[in-house]
């Protein structure tokens, strides 16, 4: 936070390129600075107003012209001065800047990149922290900082939220919307030629009036960094909402490994929210809808519960449902005495559910819609509630589903909102009456559904995160097999000792490069037994190349098979004793180029390409994340028990997955990918029973 306090609680500000001709930066950026609360000391900047100044301030010709360092400057000047200022400005000791412009090469576009390093380079050299560039600055209301370079609402709603967006454009648009949402911190980053994103979280961790964090991203910058401050925030129990945009590059389909092809090129963004709670929404009206959701205060009263939901449309209400499955927002199974008061309220013909349809006669509107909310509300299955209705303006002027919510919201302390169908007909001087009694109105049925999910989920969520603590290594172990990877690629058998070596049951496995030796290796390994190809140029596609031949009962078949295989693939062979039936799923480790190693869970056998049921972590991934990453999968219901067959030894296959994320922890600058599939689960426990090793290449 100390690093950040001359950038956003600056008491002395250079602004350069100050103007008064309206419109332009320079002026907009002088009226912000004027309208701060905290009154900074405000020194302007320009040569064409050197003599006369700018209203009764006066203008300095140069940056050089003023006494001793700011702790601010606003360089509001074209590329063609920038980096000129921003020197100067160094070289004089100020603390800070904020580069409006897009810096662009004046001279060659093309050598942008080289230009923006430059930069970065001046004031990483002098110890300033550097706001953009590309960016629209920031506005500080908890310290009464306006620094910023277009108009903004003034004063913003006092409120939990630190926001920081890559997006100018998002800046202004949530700003200025018409929610109930209040803002602690507004960050315009820009490109983060310096400060990052992390930097500015840290600093709102800081602030006693952040109690919601929300993100617009479009790449993850020094994310171990970013990570270790998202997690802070779990453990203080401060959600993050994160809107990311483009993707990373990570998880790109690898030639020799299935793990990169699973995690698909959004392989960044999830992993990242999985290790720290963050919820991820698709689109500014999620961010929107969690965040006033969120600004309301009002949290669900423990883990597991569900959604409640009141509509007047059966059609809508099918709708709801509908979505909620989609989105994955679960529906609280209700209690028979909620049922029953349900009952006593309902028209004939209408069945007391959740959802529940309630409209029937229309009498009484406002009692039954109040009656209907708070007995859901009352219901120990349920965390939230919404009534979701189309809150269109009434042409009667009747207000009985506005003042209905009111009533109920004073009968609970539950999270209880109003989700409106269409945002278009919404009427807003209803919600905004719903809104200044505290009644959150969440604008579309998805997103608001979105929004109720993430609440539901946050108190488990930023559990799972905030008891976070450093693995232990065995750096004897780390070193041993980071010098063997360093080598020529590992065999299968190799790759088995390395699985083996790091706690995961493996089925025994030898291997073969003739008839006899094969036929050896079955007699120690037992029958039956599985022959694969070890091929070099096959092994990692061993099934598309017909180079696997299983449950051979005996010596003859094994033999047989293997002149088959060796005559059409070559002589090299494991052979493996059988692991017996189970549920199949993958594991894995895939690479990302900005956050390193990231490990993969997912459907397994002849299903992991077929479903692409995955789930990501960033190693390390305790006993407790893998359980919620194997939850998180479709194919979870089969690990559970399905149609008879026995439950999977889930702490067994969660601590296969803990082996794998030590793997990763461990090794992960020797290594490019790890495939570990099929990993065969049932009451027995969890065997790797294939595995494929890629180095990687220096």
């Amino acid at each position: 936070m100390t690093a950040l306090r001359p950038l956003l609680e600056a008491k002395s500000v250079a602004l350069v390129g100050a103007s008064a001709r309206q419109g332009s930066l320079g002026e907009r950026a002088l009226l912000e600075l004027e309208g701060s609360p905290s009154g900074p000391e405000i020194h302007l900047v320009n040569p064409r107003y050197a003599g006369t100044g700018i209203g009764d301030r006066p203008c300095a010709a140069s940056l050089a012209d003023l006494d001793g360092p700011v702790d601010l400057v606003l360089l509001a000047v074209g590329d063609q001065a920038l980096e000129e200022q921003l020197r100067l400005a160094a070289s004089r000791g100020d603390r800070s800047a904020v580069i409006f412009g897009n810096a662009v090469d004046p001279i060659d576009p093309a050598a942008t990149p080289a230009f923006r390093q430059r930069l970065a380079a001046v004031a990483a050299g002098a110890g300033m922290a550097l706001c953009g560039a590309g960016c629209m600055g920031f506005v500080n209301p908890a310290r009464g900082l306006r620094a910023i370079g277009y108009l903004e609402p003034d004063p913003l709603p006092d409120g939990p939220v630190a926001l920081v967006t890559h997006s100018g454009s998002a800046f202004s648009a949530l700003l200025r919307a018409d929610r109930r949402i209040g803002w602690t911190l507004a960050v315009s980053s820009g490109q983060e030629l310096v400060t990052t994103t992390a930097e500015y979280v840290d600093y709102a961790l800081g602030l006693p009036s952040t109690g919601v964090l929300a993100l617009l991203l479009e790449t993850p910058r020094n994310p171990p960094h970013l990570v270790a401050a998202l997690r802070r925030a779990a453990a203080a129990g401060i959600p993050a909402v994160a809107l990311t945009v483009g993707g990373s590059p990570g998880g790109r389909p690898l030639v020799t490994a299935h793990s990169g092809a699973l995690a698909g090129d959004d392989a960044c963004w999830e992993a990242l929210c999985e290790a720290t709670g963050m919820v991820r929404v698709r689109d500014l009206a999620e961010l929107a809808d969690c965040l006033e959701l969120l600004c309301a205060g009002r949290l669900p009263p423990g883990f597991g519960l569900g959604l409640a939901t009141v509509h007047d449309s059966g059609a809508e209400r099918t709708l709801a449902a509908d979505l909620a499955d989609e989105v994955g927002a679960r529906f609280a199974e209700l209690g028979t005495t909620t049922r029953q008061r349900l009952a006593a309220l309902l028209d004939p013909g209408l069945e007391p559910g959740n959802p529940l349809d309630v409209w029937g006669r229309g009498a009484a509107t406002r009692e039954l819609f109040a009656g209907a909310l708070a007995a859901v509300a009352d219901d120990p299955a349920v965390g939230a509630v919404a009534l979701a209705v189309d809150l269109v303006p009434e042409l009667d002027g009747d207000e009985s589903y506005r003042d209905a919510v009111v009533d109920a919201s004073l009968l609970t302390t539950k999270p209880l909102a109003v989700l409106a169908n269409l945002p278009s007909a919404l009427d807003r001087a209803a919600a905004r009456r719903l809104r200044s009694s505290g009644v959150p109105v969440l604008e579309g049925t998805r997103s608001g559904l979105v929004a109720l999910r993430a609440l539901l989920d946050q108190p488990e969520r930023l559990a799972a995160v905030a008891g976070h603590e450093p693995a232990e290594t065995n750096p004897a172990r780390a070193t041993r097999w980071s010098a063997r990877l360093a080598g020529a690629p590992l065999s299968t058998v190799e790759g088995f000792e390395l699985l083996a070596d790091y706690g995961l049951r493996v089925v025994p496995t030898l291997a073969a490069d003739s008839e006899s030796g094969a036929a050896s290796a079955a007699e120690q390994v037992g029958f039956p037994c599985a022959l694969k190809t070890d091929e070099p140029a096959v092994a990692a596609h061993k099934s598309d190349a017909d180079g696997v031949v299983l449950a051979l009962p005996d010596a003859p078949a094994l033999r047989a098979a293997y002149r088959e295989l060796a005559a059409r693939l070559g002589p090299r062979v494991t052979v493996s004793s059988m692991a017996g039936t189970g549920v199949e799923l993958a594991l894995g480790v895939t690479r990302d180029p900005l956050l390193g190693p990231i490990v993969v869970v997912a459907a397994g056998g002849v299903l992991t390409e077929v479903l692409g049921d995955r789930r990501l972590g960033l190693p390390p991934v305790p006993p407790e994340r893998a359980l919620r990453l194997l939850g998180g999968l479709r194919v979870a219901r089969l690990l559970q028990g399905f149609r008879g067959s026995p439950p999977a030894d889930l702490e067994a296959v969660a601590r296969a997955v803990g082996s794998v994320s030590q793997i990763a922890l461990e090794l992960g600058e020797a290594l490019e990918a790890l495939d570990v599939n099929p990993l065969v689960c049932s009451p027995r426990g969890a065997v790797a029973v294939d595995a494929l090793v890629v180095p990687r290449l220096s």
